[in-house]
């Protein structure tokens, strides 16, 4: 694919710690980007502040109510200023050569799909959407044309080590785990587990429900079903081994048994770095892989019975339709749920166990579909907690 120069960009999600990643890397050679588009979900005053920084074309908040604010913020720029869900996805349709999709959530979906349908380059770093609607995403890529690049390090090591190499000489993907802050805890343990000590990741610095879900390994079942959609080698070909250190992210096992491995330290912006310039290499001030530092690496199958969201998920996938987005959407609220003290921490899995098994909608044909399974299954899980809260 053939870039201008310089190199358009629209980060939805900019104000979250994907968008600030990305903003530093574009810090370090301002010259081959500009800036069409940032978007933030309601913290108008760092919106601003980036967009005058960048000199961005649009400037969108989702929650309409803060747009007076962030309109006075900018107030004599030449910057434009819009919010709620239609600007975000008008915002998509502007045609940036590359966009980062990092709104959390199935608030992402309709920005991704608009710029997906620009036939251009999105990066990825919305597991949800893909775990929510993966086979509608990934059908509006190939309609138009777009390159989909994964931004979780974990699938964009997947998609490094298939560089020079063919999706049909594959014979095994294997995703990496840290195991998370819990990974040698009993289950009597875990029943005490409060969502300070969840959030407090061993070796990633990331938000809490992202955090809380490498607590209950849930977060590398979505991403299981996210490699699933990717990487498509057949479910039984991707397995998971937890690797404490975070030194591997992943590895391609192809036909002859030559494995590729993708290392380098746990930092989000060097898996951005590689999206953003892709199909170039650009610098980066992130620091470098020391292996003698280091001094050892080790491995060890996850234990399903301490840790059942990753046969959860991978159960939801194979049963496919609308199973995939009810997981997604009861996780989150049961992880709410749990930051808030309302449920504990080995509930969460058990929560979204239940929802699957009370709740069979019709396949999701489109994103109406969609959505109304997501806020259905919300509802339900609410309608739970409220029976079990703590």
């Amino acid at each position: 694919m053939t870039f201008r120069s310089p190199r358009t960009v629209s980060i939805f999600g900019a104000t979250g710690s994907v968008g600030k990643s990305t903003l530093d890397l574009i810090r370090l050679d301002r010259d081959s980007y500009r800036v069409l588009a940032l978007t933030a979900n309601g913290n108008a005053r760092e919106l601003a502040k980036l967009a005058k920084e960048f000199d961005a074309e649009v400037a969108v908040i989702a929650d309409a109510s803060q747009y007076d604010v962030l309109k006075d913020l900018l107030a004599g720029t030449s910057i434009e200023v819009a919010a709620g869900l239609d600007s975000l996805v008008a915002a998509a349709s502007l045609g940036a050569d590359w966009t980062m999709a990092a709104i959390v959530g199935c608030a992402g979906l309709p920005p991704t799909l608009a710029a997906l349908k620009c036939g251009k380059t999105v990066a990825l770093a919305n597991k949800e959407a893909l775990v929510s609607a993966g086979d509608l995403m990934m059908a509006q890529a190939r309609d138009a044309g777009a390159v989909l690049l994964p931004v979780d390090s974990e699938h964009n090591a997947i998609f490094q080590c298939l560089q020079g190499g063919r999706i049909d000489q594959v014979r095994k993907i294997t995703l990496t785990a840290s195991g998370g802050p819990f990974r040698t805890w009993s289950k009597d343990q875990m029943a005490s587990v409060t969502p300070a000590q969840a959030v407090a990741h061993p070796n990633w610095d990331m938000g809490a429900k992202i955090s809380v879900d490498s607590a209950t390994m849930m977060n590398k079942g979505l991403e299981l079903i996210e490699a699933h959609h990717l990487f498509p080698v057949g479910l039984e070909n991707i397995d998971i081994l937890v690797h404490p250190q975070s030194v591997i992210h992943s590895m391609v096992e192809y036909h002859d048994c030559s494995t590729l491995a993708q290392l380098g330290s746990p930092d989000m912006r060097i898996p951005i770095a590689s999206a953003l310039a892709w199909p170039e290499r650009m610098t980066t001030n992130c620091v470098p892989l020391d292996l003698a530092k280091i001094g050892r690496l080790d491995f060890e199958a996850p234990d399903h019975d301490r840790f059942p969201a990753i046969q959860l998920a991978r159960n939801a996938i194979e049963a496919g339709g609308a199973v995939p987005a009810i997981l997604n959407a009861a996780n989150e609220v049961a992880v709410a749920a749990f930051l808030k003290g309302n449920v504990q921490f080995l509930e969460i899995t058990k929560i979204v166990s239940r929802i699957i098994d009370s709740y069979s909608p019709p396949e999701p044909n489109d994103l109406n579909d969609i959505f109304g399974i997501d806020k259905e299954t919300r509802e339900r899980a609410m309608a739970m907690i409220e029976d079990i809260k703590v």
